[in-house]
């Protein structure tokens, strides 16, 4: 009995804006479909400032002082672990671990760390604090540890402290617009080699429209755009993306059901596909 084929991109061009060290696997996925991974990272990942990095150390040193620590991406577990293991322990095992999405509980799962606190479909601060246990009458007077990257949202945060909790922060990587030439990536919209593109994140959409320039916006905004959160095609929409599509999650599997999904109905894609 032979393995059934699987299904085809047909050659579809993918612009794959996740930073360089995690957009391997999307483009692999993509490219055993059958389709073009177009590598373009809208974002690198690097430690933060010294000062800020030997914070998040010494808050990290002393977890068992905190009721919950709570991971926003898989940065914040890439940043953070190493730290905790310079101490030569692992996570205190009276700490209760929440994650934001369910890629961040995947990471928190391959170092050992689980189960862990996420909400069931939501990969956003909503979703987390939607949960009984952030709420006021479980989180009042406890304290937490949230493990991010610089800047970003401060709704998490805020929230809880409303409901009472004493929030502290580990700042452990921050987030940088990449210096890359457009004009590549410009050749292959103008040539129809370009028919869809994901994009994982606010910040990654903003620097994406910012990196392109006037002549590649237009392009963008003519071209299926996956987005991974309400938030972001709200964004996108605002930006004058036209053909907007949401994967059910960040993973690279719904990425890819949502590329599947445009090829499977021809129909659906622009002329500017190939």
């Amino acid at each position: 009995m032979t393995d059934a084929p699987l299904p085809t991109l047909r050659g579809l061009g993918v612009l794959v804006t996740r930073p360089a060290h995690q957009a391997e696997p999307l483009c692999r996925l993509i490219e055993q479909h059958g389709g073009v991974a177009i590598r373009y990272p809208t974002l690198a990942i690097g430690p933060p400032p010294d000062m800020v990095l030997t914070t998040a150390r010494a808050r990290l040193a002393r977890l068992a002082d905190y009721d919950l620590a709570i991971f926003t991406s898989v940065n914040a577990v890439n940043g953070a672990l190493p730290l905790i293991r310079e101490q030569g322990d692992a996570v205190p095992p009276g700490l209760e671990i929440a994650a934001i999405g369910a890629a961040t509980a995947r990471a928190l799962a391959g170092q050992g760390i689980a189960p862990c606190l996420q909400a069931a479909n939501e990969a956003t601060s909503e979703g987390l604090l939607a949960l009984d246990r952030l709420q006021s009458t479980h989180i009042n007077g406890q304290r937490v540890l949230m493990v991010r990257g610089v800047g970003g949202r401060t709704l998490l945060a805020d929230t809880l402290r409303d409901r009472g909790a004493r929030v502290e922060h580990a700042v452990v990587y921050q987030r940088q617009r990449p210096l890359l030439d457009p004009e590549p990536v410009l050749e292959c919209w103008a040539r129809g080699a370009i028919g869809a593109v994901t994009v994982t994140s606010d910040e990654s959409l903003r620097n994406l429209f910012d990196m392109l320039g006037a002549a590649g916006q237009d392009y963008l905004r003519a071209t299926p755009l996956i987005v991974v959160s309400a938030r972001t095609r709200q964004t996108a929409a605002e930006y004058g993306c036209r053909h907007l599509l949401l994967a059910q999650d960040a993973s690279d599997a719904a990425l890819t059901a949502v590329l599947l999904s445009l090829t499977a109905h021809p129909s659906s894609l622009p002329g500017n596909t190939i």
